[in-house]
């Protein structure tokens, strides 16, 4: 297999992987919108709690981002500064 393949092979599996990883981005898509739908509940329920809830829910929000991050510094590695193309040679 000559050098040029396989330099396509690797780009097109990258990109794969690229997108592949920034699926993850759905989870946490999800879990901060329902966190905020329930903290705009509890808020209704108890209004004098409003800062209490509302602290507590960027906290999980910020934890909970962090898996989307991740994806998505694992995509931009694989597309932009990708390790695989420097072990072909």
């Amino acid at each position: 297999m000559d050098l040029l393949t396989a330099k396509t092979i690797v780009l097109g599996c990258s990109a794969v992987g690229a997108g592949l990883a920034m699926i993850a981005g759905l989870g946490p898509g999800i879990g901060e919108g329902y966190a905020a739908g329930k903290a705009v509940e509890s808020v209704a329920r108890q209004p004098e709690a409003r800062g209490s809830i509302i602290s507590t829910m960027i906290l999980g929000q910020a934890v909970a981002e962090s898996t989307g991050i991740y994806s998505l510094v694992i995509a931009l590695i694989l597309l932009y500064a990708n390790p695989f193309l420097n072990k072909l040679g």
